[in-house]
């Protein structure tokens, strides 16, 4: 589903119209004079910010890597993108 950009008025004199579209699965981009200003995630959506969020945060102590993380550090190739 495309995600839909409205205007700050329009998303408060309708917030139970765009509720509904994020229950949908679509997210809603709030605009004020032409620039973003937030925005109404889907659960969906929400849920796998949260997500990434976490992991950005993840802490790893060299002597206590995870196999999978060490397994990509020992085959990793110096300027190639990950596969």
């Amino acid at each position: 589903m495309a995600d839909l950009t409205v205007a700050a008025s329009e998303f408060a004199r309708n917030f139970g119209r765009y509720q509904d579209e994020a229950l949908a699965g679509k997210n809603i981009k709030v605009t004020s004079h032409g620039r973003i200003v937030g925005a109404f995630l889907s659960p969906r959506e929400l849920e796998h910010f949260e997500r990434l969020k976490r992991q950005e945060r993840q802490i790893h102590v060299v002597g206590e890597l995870p196999d999978d993380v060490l397994a990509a550090i020992e085959t990793a190739e110096y300027g190639v993108g990950p596969k």
